[in-house]
């Protein structure tokens, strides 16, 4: 069942924004698409819940979906700025993805986090060729690990340093364009062959005119009470709207 609600909520930040002194969210007066759904496995409403409210606190107006069919909406689509999407293990329609693509390449943004954007649609090899990345395993599942800082000086990775997380460990395929800005080291625990081999874990790239961010962070919404993984989403989304 296809649900669009539009949310035209205005927020104090963006009230905040027009007082003298103060500086706007890149954020402020964008339109931001919440595409959510998939294996439910990832939690995609509780991750909605995160971030719909810090969205509107930005001063986005939120579109939020729950059907991929909203990306054959080419009135919808040309005005959206930014696309977010939590969607897993699912099956894309050649309108759908092509609408989605299209949009991208023409300049809006698209950010998401784990399976939500990097296992979406594992038989679309043009989707994810846009977003620079696919899930192929995470050995052992659920593990311990470090996320290295990859670039310091990026805005996204600045001031922060190396951080621990117990999640899932994605091993991901990835296109050599991609310009990653945190990874880490696979321990070889669970996968001895891949001892020592650094896996990128956040990276940005472009899709024709569109910014890609993408965070292999966020398994569940609990993943994101670690600071250090929801800054860096936070960020990652601010960097992706159109300009």
């Amino acid at each position: 069942m296809r649900r669009v609600c539009i949310m035209l909520l205005m927020s104090l930040t963006m009230s905040v924004s027009g007082c003298i002194g103060a500086t706007p969210t890149p954020l402020a007066g964008k339109k931001v698409l919440v595409v959510y759904g998939g294996w439910e496995g990832h939690d995609p409403v509780g991750c909605r819940d995160i971030f719909v409210p810090w969205l509107t606190q930005e001063g986005a107006e939120v579109i939020l979906s729950d059907s991929l069919g909203i990306y054959k909406d080419e009135a919808v689509m040309k005005q959206v700025d930014l696309v977010v999407q939590a969607w897993t293990m699912g099956e894309i329609r050649p309108e759908e993805e092509a609408g989605l693509l299209a949009a991208v390449e023409h300049g809006t943004g698209l950010a998401g986090w784990h399976g939500g954007l990097g296992d979406s649609f594992r038989n679309s090899t043009a989707y994810q060729f846009m977003v620079g990345g696919q899930f192929v395993a995470h050995p052992g599942g659920t593990v311990d690990y470090d996320v290295e800082p990859s670039d310091r000086k990026d805005p996204v990775m600045k001031g922060i340093g190396k951080f621990h997380v117990r999640s899932e460990l994605y091993y991901m395929h990835v296109d050599p364009a991609i310009r990653v800005l945190a990874s880490t080291r696979m321990s070889g625990e669970h996968a001895p062959w891949l001892e020592g081999v650094e896996v990128p874990v956040v990276w940005k790239k472009m899709y024709g005119d569109g910014r890609v961010f993408y965070s292999a962070l966020g398994h569940t919404a609990e993943d994101f009470s670690t600071p250090e993984v929801l800054e860096i989403m936070k960020r990652g989304i601010r960097w992706a709207v159109r300009q």
